[in-house]
């Protein structure tokens, strides 16, 4: 067995678990991080293995870091697709773009080459830096609300229909099925100036809005003394 075999085979299982126990945490027990606070920063591994500091990606100029949910959500194809149309524009206005994922760097490899991802994936399989950013897991109505009732209900003979589904089309459900996506504009100072947090698995921001964000925190926008 591969190392990428045996780490998709440990998230399937984990996604099990976490469907079944359900989400914990929906609620924030302090407040979140909010503009004009510092970004958190973290030493993760990128998809080849090697340890990346976070703040290398806002040291140069903004960074756009988006928080993926996880590598078998539907939603993670959308936005790659929506990524590869609109990360052009984010460059013009300075971005430095980067994914921070639930799945290990050998997962992070086989999904940035199967989906074409244009930037670089960091790991993050024990959620730290979800957490620190401040993102929350989503209930079934945030993360299931087009499902049937059956999966509305966690209930657990769907959702091993769901996986076995999944998997034969080579897309196996893997890590916290209830972990809500985010996406964060960091100033070359490290200070956050846009933080948007998904109220539900499809709620994609305005790739507008991003840009602006990252041609505010370059300075575009400076006003006059």
């Amino acid at each position: 067995m591969t190392e990428f075999e045996r780490s998709t085979q440990l998230a399937e299982v984990e996604w099990f678990e976490s469907w079944q126990r359900g989400p914990t945490r929906l609620r924030w027990d302090r407040t979140p991080i909010q503009v004009g606070d510092p970004a958190p920063d973290f030493s993760l591994p990128d998809e080849k293995g090697r340890l990346v500091e976070l703040r290398s990606f806002w040291s140069a100029g903004p960074a756009l870091i988006l928080f993926w949910r996880h590598f078998g959500c539907s939603c993670g194809l959308d936005r790659a697709r929506r990524l590869n149309e609109e990360i052009a524009s984010y460059r013009k206005a300075g971005g430095n773009v980067v994914i921070v994922g639930q799945g290990e760097p050998e997962r992070a490899a086989a999904y940035q080459a199967k989906y074409q991802i244009p930037c670089p994936i960091l790991s993050d399989p024990e959620r730290r830096a979800y957490e620190a950013f401040g993102l929350l897991e989503g209930g079934p109505s945030q993360i299931l609300f087009d499902a049937p009732d059956e999966l509305l209900r966690c209930d657990l003979e769907a959702a091993k229909k769901l996986a076995e589904s999944r998997r034969t089309a080579g897309r196996p459900m893997v890590d916290s099925p209830w972990q809500l996506p985010g996406e964060f504009v960091v100033d070359r100072g490290g200070k956050l100036g846009l933080t948007y947090r998904y109220q539900y698995c499809e709620d994609y921001p305005n790739p507008l809005v991003l840009v602006a964000a990252l041609r505010e925190a370059r300075g575009d926008f400076a006003r006059s003394p």
